[in-house]
C-alpha cells in the first residue's frame, strides 16, 4: 500500500511542537531527576548516586526556609481563592445574561485586570493599604490580589458557557412549575457542573502558585511561591529540587481530582439520562 508523502510544513511543525514539549516539560524533568540525587549529590549533573534522602531532608529540620507552613498558607489560601471564584463568577455570570445599566463598562473593568501588569497589582494594593492604616496580610491584601487575577478568568468562561446555555431547559421547567431557585438548583446547575468544576481548577491553580501579585501583598508571612523564591538564593542542596517535585505532583493530583469529579458527574448525567422516558 503507497503512503501518501507528506509535506515539507508538517516535518517543520512537527520539529516545531516537539520545541515546545522540550522547553515546557525539560526543565521540569531536570528538577524530578535531580532531587533523587544521592546524599552527597550537587544542584547539577551528573548524578551522584541515587537516593530520596533529600525529601526526607526536607521535612527535617531546616536552616533557611519552612517549607511545611508555607505550603499550608498557600493550600488555605488556594481553596478560598477557589471557592469565592466559583460563587462570584456564577453569580456574575447569571447576571450578565441580561443587559443592565452599565454592564459594558463592567464588563471591560473586569477583563481590564488581565492585562495590568500583575506586580503593578500588587503594588498598588500593598500601597493603598499602607495609607489606609491597614495591615498587609496574605488573608486580606493577599486574597484580594488574587481574586483579581482568578475572577476574571472565571468570569470570562461563565459567559462562554451561557452564552451557549440552552434556555429551553429553563423554560420547561417553569411550565412545570418550578420556582426560579428550584430551576437553579435542579436544571442550570446540574448542566453547568463541569464547568464550574474548571473554573474552579483554575482559581485554586493560578492562586496556588501566584508570585507577583503576592510578593507585595502577603506580609510578614510567605506563600509556597515567595517561600521558593527565597530558598533559591539560600539553599545550596537539591532540598530544593525535592520541594519542587513534590509541588509538582501536588498540582498534578489536583488535576487528576477535578477530572475525576468531572468522569463522575458525566456519567450521573448519562444515568439519569437514561432514566428519562421509562415513565417510571
Amino acid at each position: 500500500m503507497m503512503h501518501k508523502k507528506r509535506p515539507a510544513s508538517f516535518y517543520w511543525l512537527a520539529a516545531f511542537f516537539g520545541l515546545f514539549v522540550m522547553f515546557l516539560y525539560g526543565p521540569i524533568s531536570a528538577i524530578v531527576i535531580l532531587s533523587f540525587q544521592g546524599p552527597n549529590g550537587g544542584l547539577t549533573f551528573p548524578m551522584n548516586g541515587f537516593s530520596i534522602h533529600w525529601f526526607f531532608a526536607l521535612f527535617g529540620e531546616q536552616l533557611v526556609g519552612d517549607f511545611e507552613t508555607s505550603f499550608l498558607r498557600s493550600l488555605q489560601l488556594g481553596l478560598v481563592v477557589m471557592a469565592l471564584t466559583v460563587v462570584i463568577s456564577l453569580v456574575t455570570g447569571l447576571a450578565f445574561r441580561k443587559k443592565f445599566f452599565g454592564s459594558n463598562l463592567l464588563f471591560y473593568t473586569t477583563v481590564a485586570s488581565l492585562i495590568v501588569p500583575s506586580i503593578l497589582v500588587s503594588l498598588g494594593i500593598g500601597l493603598i493599604f499602607n495609607i489606609m492604616g491597614w495591615e498587609v496580610s496574605w488573608t486580606t491584601s493577599g486574597l484580594g490580589a488574587h481574586l483579581t487575577w482568578t475572577l476574571p478568568f472565571g468570569f470570562l468562561i461563565m459567559i462562554a458557557v451561557f452564552n451557549r446555555f440552552d434556555k429551553s431547559y429553563e423554560e420547561a421547567a417553569r411550565d412545570l412549575g418550578a420556582s426560579s431557585w428550584q430551576t437553579i438548583r435542579h436544571v442550570v446547575l446540574p448542566i453547568i457542573g463541569p464547568s464550574l468544576i474548571g473554573v474552579a481548577l483554575f482559581g485554586f491553580t493560578l492562586s496556588y502558585d501566584e508570585f507577583a501579585r503576592t510578593l507585595m501583598t502577603s506580609g510578614v508571612k510567605n506563600t509556597l511561591p515567595l517561600e521558593i523564591f527565597g530558598m533559591t538564593t539560600n539553599v545550596t542542596t537539591p532540598t530544593l529540587y525535592a520541594l519542587g517535585t513534590l509541588t509538582t505532583f501536588f498540582s498534578l493530583f489536583m488535576i487528576l481530582t477535578a477530572m475525576g469529579v468531572l468522569f463522575y458527574l458525566r456519567r450521573r448525567q448519562e444515568s439519569h439520562g437514561s432514566d428519562a422516558g421509562k415513565g417510571v
